[in-house]
This record gives C-alpha cells, sequence and structure tokens, in this order.
C-alpha cells in the first residue's frame, strides 16, 4: 500500500512539476510575444514609481495584456529595482520583454513634453514641445525668445512637471560667448560661470540638461566634445594640409563654418582657403574682419565698411598673413572634416551665386564675372527697410 501511495505522490509531482514547466514556458511566451498596441503611446513612469504602480498604468493603457506576467518577468530579470523615471514612447506591438528593457535602460525620455532651448547664431530661442504618440512628430506649443519676449505661461507650467525634458541645442557657428550668454539666461540651471571658454573649444550639438545642472559643467561637456571632433579631424586629415597643429585647423575650420551653409560645398570652400595658404595668397574672409569688430560677441547687424576691411586687426585676413590667432567661432564636426580632409580642387576664389551657395573660380577673370552676377542678382533684390 505504501508502495502504491508513494507511486501516486510521484506521479503527482512529477504532474505538477510538469505542469508547473507548461505555465512557466507560457509566461516566458507571453513575456516575450508581440504586445497588443496596435497605436503607439507614452508612458509616464513618474519618479519614485514601482513596477506595480506602472504595469497597471501599461495595462490600463493597453500596452500590455498582463500586469502580473510583467512584474514576473521583471523580476526574473533582476530589472525590478531598475526602473527609471521619465516618460517613455511604446511602439505598437511592443513586446513585455522590450517595455521593461525601455523602462530600465535609463537614458535621457524619449516621449511626453520637452524645453528646447535653441543656441543661434542671431537669436537664442525656447521651444516647448510635445511628441505625439500617433505620429511619433513633435507638436510644438510655444515658442519665445529667450530674454528678449515674456515667457508664457505654458512654458512655467511645463518646467514644474518632473518629466519634462530639458535640451541645450547649440548650432554651428555659434561663438564661446554667445554660448555662454545663453545659458547663464537659462532659468532652469544654476551655478556662475567664471570665464567664456576659448573660441572655437565647444562643440555644437544637442545636450540633455536637468533642472538645477551646474552650467560650468555643461560648458565642460561641450569642451570635452570638442576635443574628441579635433582629435578625430587631426587623426584623419590629409598629409599635405598647410596647418602644423589641431589648434591651426580648429580656426581654419571655424573660417569654413561661418563662410558657408550648404553641407554640400564645405569641402570646395575649405579647398579655397587651403590652395591660398599654400600659394601664399592671404585668406581675404569677411567673418574673420568681423570677428575682429565683435569679438564674437553678438553680431555685427550691418554689412562691412571700407575702412573696416582696411583695418588692422589680429583677425582681419584682408591685411594679414595666414591664419588669424584664434578661430571665429564654434565649428562642427563636418566643417572640422572638411578642414581636414578638402577637395582637391584649383579654386582660390569664390563668391554667393544667388541661391544660398558659392560658385567657385580659378582665375580672377572668372572670378570677376561670377561677382558681376552676384552684383546682377543683389540690384534686383527688393530694398527691406531697417
Amino acid at each position: 500500500m505504501w508502495r502504491h501511495i508513494a507511486s501516486n505522490a510521484l506521479t503527482f509531482i512529477l504532474l505538477a512539476l510538469f505542469l508547473l514547466g507548461g505555465v512557466i514556458l507560457w509566461g516566458k511566451g507571453q513575456y516575450e510575444a508581440q504586445g497588443p498596441l496596435t497605436e503607439a503611446v507614452c508612458v509616464e513612469v513618474p519618479r519614485g514609481s514601482n513596477f506595480d504602480r506602472v504595469s497597471k498604468n501599461l495595462v490600463d493603457q493597453g500596452a500590455v495584456s498582463s500586469g502580473p506576467i510583467l512584474r514576473i518577468g521583471a523580476d526574473y530579470a533582476a530589472k525590478t529595482d531598475d526602473l527609471k523615471f521619465g516618460s517613455y514612447l511604446v511602439e505598437p506591438g511592443a513586446s513585455m520583454e522590450e517595455i521593461v528593457d525601455a523602462l530600465t535602460r535609463g537614458g535621457a525620455s524619449t516621449c511626453g513634453t520637452e524645453v528646447v532651448y535653441r543656441v543661434g547664431v542671431n537669436r537664442v530661442s525656447v521651444q516647448v514641445r510635445e511628441l505625439d504618440p500617433a505620429t511619433s512628430k513633435f507638436v510644438e506649443r510655444a515658442e519665445f525668445d529667450q530674454g528678449s519676449e515674456e515667457a508664457p505661461e505654458i512654458y512655467s507650467e511645463v518646467k514644474a512637471k518632473p518629466d519634462t525634458r530639458f535640451r541645450v541645442a547649440v548650432a554651428e557657428g555659434v561663438t564661446s560667448w554667445q554660448v555662454t550668454e545663453a545659458l547663464r539666461a537659462m532659468d532652469v540651471l544654476d551655478g556662475e560661470v567664471p570665464q567664456v571658454p576659448a573660441e572655437g573649444a565647444l562643440a555644437p550639438d544637442s545636450y540633455e540638461v536637468r533642472p538645477g545642472d551646474d552650467r560650468a559643467a555643461i560648458l565642460a561637456r561641450m569642451e570635452a566634445a570638442q576635443e574628441v571632433l579635433v582629435a578625430a579631424a587631426w587623426e584623419g586629415r590629409d598629409e599635405d594640409l598647410p596647418v602644423s597643429t589641431p589648434e591651426e585647423l580648429l580656426i581654419l575650420a571655424s573660417i569654413i563654418e561661418k563662410e558657408t551653409g550648404v553641407a554640400e560645398e564645405r569641402r570646395q570652400v575649405a579647398s579655397v582657403f587651403v590652395n591660398r595658404l599654400n600659394q601664399g595668397m592671404r585668406l581675404q574672409t569677411d567673418p574673420t574682419v568681423i570677428y575682429g569688430i565683435t569679438k564674437g560677441e553678438g553680431v555685427l547687424g550691418r554689412g562691412l565698411r571700407q575702412s573696416e576691411l582696411r583695418g588692422a586687426t589680429p583677425w582681419n585676413t584682408y591685411v594679414i598673413e595666414g591664419l588669424p590667432p584664434t578661430p571665429i567661432a564654434n565649428p562642427g564636426r563636418a566643417s572640422l572634416e572638411a578642414a581636414a580632409r578638402p577637395d582637391s580642387t584649383d579654386f582660390v576664389f569664390f563668391v554667393a551665386d544667388g541661391t544660398g551657395g558659392h560658385a567657385f573660380a580659378t582665375t580672377l577673370e572668372e572670378h570677376n564675372r561670377n561677382v558681376a552676377k552676384w552684383r546682377e542678382i543683389e540690384a534686383q533684390q527688393p530694398v527691406q527697410d531697417n
């Protein structure tokens, strides 16, 4: 009899283990399977939340079919304690495994509301925008000029939300003074900036920031990023460049950055300046003259005078030989790469062509014809009131 009981017990245990294994396999399949979402949603993880509350939110939004399976799967993957606050875009069909990974990986929020401080050459603007999960595109809710316009009420509301994302977007060609002044005016940041970083030392890019971040620390991040870009460009440079140091390459790249906003012609512009340096010609570029006047503190806001083109400053390349002593702006990666590997051309002249780009020439005669065409285009343009 005892043998019979033991046999039945063993059978029961085996059956239970079999059923348990089946349940585990089924749960694992559910955890890894395509989810029920048919449209993307934005999932908010409040600061201090936990997987229990988050899983209920996901079930309510139709992102997962079972809160318990999601919690068990997160626990099994040892990610229960890795939940990161923020707002995350959950794509259609995302599995529970993919959702857990997104909520625990960390990094920037991928949806919700964000404030972007855009540091441009001519203005610093503040943009409040929100990602529409249905289209995966940002919808602008407000935009205003920093310092010159009263901030709309929505800006104050968004700033107070714990899951709002903040970014500082620095455009190519801005000066270090412009970046520093913009950071000083950003009311979500803290800390003093003892001095303006060296010209050209800041990498134009988009930087994630958080309320209370130290301004000097953000500038240090930009400097570190630019050091990497300059080192990479210098490492990959052409061997016969007429520059002897990474600093000179940075100076050349800053001039290229200010001379053209057309990506496709950066290497052609670079070739003009390289050819001039190789031939002992003066660079004769207006942006360097402007920098000698403004020192990078704002924009000139008018055309150059003949007296200024002839005036002696360390940056006036109509007067000095070779490169100016410092960069004249902060160049981006593309201009650094153009300076390091310019096109192989015979061009030594260029002038605006009326389309936003430039007409290039190898002889003064050809250049003069291009200049005459540009003068005709200028003459046909309507006069704007100042």
